[in-house]
């Protein structure tokens, strides 16, 4: 695709990410909010229309508390907001469940979304799978976004291997993963960045991972 309609949407960019069970641990939060910052300016420079996303579990929750200071956005964010960007509160992994993005996208005709912020491993990951049923094209800037360390009873996996794995996933069919610099890059001549598709990727997995 040339001449992509962009929006770039900040994920959660919130102050419960920066400390507690919660921090960002791959790309560390040193790391990747100063790509996010970057993107910013980037889309402002461009007059690439923002979103702003805050996840809310409500004045009881033990995160995301909108009563408490973690709910805040990180003050490097905070400091750039302009009054023409999208607000968005919402309740689910998806930037889109159970709030009006769909219609703010729909009304500016944007055709692509760009996603920064937190987490890989929940609302990114979620939103572009989301996103795909509405025909709307992804991008997901994988150093600036992060995931974190996880453990259940089904299994565990370190931070790294989470990031690595569902950049990997997106690519193969629900996003076009790439840097900053390269989506900076492509903002200043038009155009899209480029993707993968499920069946080269699997062909690809054949090749690097044969089966014994």
């Amino acid at each position: 695709m040339t001449n992509p309609n962009r929006a770039l949407v900040l994920v959660d960019v919130q102050q419960q990410y920066f400390s507690g069970p919660l921090e960002i641990q791959y790309p560390a939060h040193t790391e990747s909010l100063p790509r996010i910052t970057a993107a910013i300016d980037a889309a402002t420079e461009a007059g690439v229309p923002v979103v702003v996303v805050q996840h809310s579990g409500g004045p009881t929750a033990p995160v995301f508390n909108p009563t408490t200071p973690e709910y805040a956005l990180h003050p490097d964010v905070q400091s750039r907001r302009q009054d023409d960007w999208k607000r968005v509160t919402k309740q689910f992994g998806s930037v889109f469940a159970g709030t009006d993005l769909l219609a703010w996208l729909r009304e500016r005709d944007v055709d692509t979304i760009t996603l920064v912020g937190y987490m890989t491993n929940n609302c990114i990951i979620a939103s572009a799978a989301e996103a795909e049923t509405h025909a709307i094209a992804v991008e997901v800037l994988s150093d600036a976004t992060g995931a974190i360390s996880i453990a259940n009873a089904a299994g565990q996996a370190d931070a790294e291997t989470v990031h690595r794995t569902l950049m990997a996933v997106l690519h193969s069919n629900f996003a076009s993963v790439a840097t900053t610099d390269r989506w900076v890059a492509a903002l200043g001549t038009d155009q899209s960045l480029a993707g993968d598709d499920l069946v080269t990727s699997a062909q690809a997995g054949a090749e690097r991972f044969p089966v014994s």
